[in-house]
Formats: C-alpha cells, structure tokens, sequence
C-alpha cells in the first residue's frame, strides 16, 4: 500500500512508519517538527517537513495517490490546549480538514485517526469506559479529539472513506518526549536517570491507562485489513496510579528518586480506563505487554539515549 503518516517523525506515529516498512509498504511522512525528531524518521520513508495546515499537502496527495492516511498530527498536550484552545483547535481541527478535503479528493480509501480515550470521556461514570460511554471531554485537547471523529463519519457518508478512529489511552514507550509537558512516563524515566526528582501534580492517586506504545502499532497494522468504519478503545483496561507509576520507575532507575507534589492541574480527569473488548471483538487485537515490563523496556531506551547518572 501507498500510506500517508502525518506527524510521523513523533513518538506513536514513527513506530507505527517503522512496522508498516516491515510489512513492504510505501510510507511518505509529512511533520512539522514541532515536536517530531528526524532521529525517529525511518531512512525507507519520504519524509517531507510540512505542517498539515499548509496548502502545499494537496501536491503530495495529488503525487502519491494514497491508499491510507494515518493521521496523527496534532496539538497534544491537554494543558497547552487549556491555556491556548486557539491554537489547538487550529492544528487539531482546521489542519485535520485539510487533511480530510484532499483524502475526498483525490479518493482515499481510508483514514486510521489517533483519537483518545484518555480525553473525550471526560470523567468517567463507569470504570473501564467502553466505546458507548458518555462523551464530555473535560479539556479542549479531548474536544478537538472528538470533533475529529465527527468529521471522520461525515466525510465516510459523503465520500465514501472507510475509517478508524482509536481512542488511545495513556501511550508511553521509547522516543516519547521527556521535555514537554505531556508523557508522565518519559519525563519521570528521564529526570530520575539523571538524579532529579520530578514533580507529581496533585495527590498521585489520579489513575491512568497506561498502553505499551508497541501494542498501539499492532493496532495500527491490523486496521490496514479491516474494511469496516469503527471507532475503538486501545487500552489495557487497568487502572495504574501515577504514584505507582514514580515508585516503578524509580526502582528500575535505581531508587534515588525523592516523591515530591505540587497542585493539581486544570484540565485533567481524575480516573482514566478504556475497555478495549470491542477491538478484540472484531480485529483480535489485546494487550501483550505489562506494565513492569514496558516500563522497564522505556527505562532501556532512555538509558541508551541520555546516559545514567
């Protein structure tokens, strides 16, 4: 397949580049490197640097005829959306348009969505949320999210384009960014290796879904074959507190770590799962790797790239 990868020099989506290389197809990525690396650019793919707002795309899909378009390009830091909902609308909904109008003209088959579970549900009523759950995100990052889902099946009614839209829940793993503000685990893993202490909003009892970024990838493989639109949960159903999470990693990274808090942050839900049953359902797709583990794997590879201190 012809497949277009937007944000894929960025955590996810790179990893998602890597596996559908493995599987003998065309990838052309389009980034801004806003937030993406070149280091995470697969040296097989066309990588084009492009913001998903710019005029110019529709060159690259009149060019390429893509069969797919994995889409995820955003603004994705739930406080940056709170503190500028401008911005993160114009990425996360102006810029998703763009990318849809050129997939209806030039007739691209499908569309895979990097949604979040994490935010369109808001706070949950029931624990762990499936797909029917009430949507009322509590963030304009989790608004945006599910405005593009809304565009997703106009854009299938009207243009006949087959979609999925993942509803990711708290995705970690090696190349997530340790410097921003999103990515608990990345920043955590990289203060404690080089001997600081990072901050823990609010109490840590705040519960999250913590989902091994490779897990997420399969996903992304298996939708190629999956002819149906769909709207799914990628989680593990289990709740994991953020204090659990900074006592895990700093075990693995040696135990120096000191718990310190600050005020919670506007913004973020208290209790976060997905119920991902439907996806096993209908594409077979479950969890492989445990948290331990994959939090061990990320403290490998933050190891390697930042050095112990």
């Amino acid at each position: 397949m012809n497949i277009l990868v937007t944000g894929g020099a960025g955590f996810i989506a790179s990893h998602i580049v890597d596996a559908y290389i493995r599987k003998g197809h065309r990838v052309v990525i389009v980034d801004n490197l806003s937030t993406g690396c070149m280091d995470n650019v697969h040296p097989d793919a066309e990588f084009v640097k492009m913001d998903i707002r710019d005029a110019g795309i529709a060159d690259l899909f009149e060019k390429h005829r893509f069969d797919v378009v994995n889409h995820h390009a955003a603004q994705m830091d739930v406080r940056k959306s709170v503190e500028d909902p401008i911005y993160d609308a114009n990425c996360n909904v102006i810029g998703f348009i763009n990318i849809l109008q050129n997939c209806a003209k030039y007739q691209v088959g499908k569309v895979l969505f990097a949604s979040s579970g994490g935010a369109v549900y808001g706070e949950q009523e029931s624990f762990p949320a499936d797909e029917q759950h009430k949507t009322q995100p509590y963030s304009p990052y989790g608004i945006t999210k599910l405005i593009g889902e809304k565009y997703l099946f106009f854009y299938s009614l009207t243009y006949n384009i087959r979609y999925i839209a993942f509803r990711y829940a708290n995705v970690y793993g090696p190349r997530q960014n340790p410097h921003g503000e999103a990515g608990v685990v990345a920043i955590f893993a990289q203060k404690l290796l080089a001997g600081e202490s990072p901050t823990i909003n609010g109490s840590g009892e705040q519960t999250r879904d913590f989902v091994y970024v490779h897990d997420l990838v399969r996903a992304n493989v298996m939708a190629l074959d999956y002819d149906l639109d769909a709207i799914f949960n990628v989680g593990t159903g289990q709740e994991t507190t953020i204090n659990k999470i900074f006592r895990l990693l700093s075990e693995l990274t040696g135990g120096k770590g000191e718990e310190r808090h600050a005020p919670a942050k506007p913004g973020e839900q208290f209790r976060s799962v997905v119920d991902s049953s439907l996806i096993w359902r209908e594409m077979g797709w479950k969890p492989d790797v445990d948290t331990r583990q994959g939090l061990a794997e990320t403290v490998d590879f933050f190891k390697g790239k930042y050095g112990r201190a």
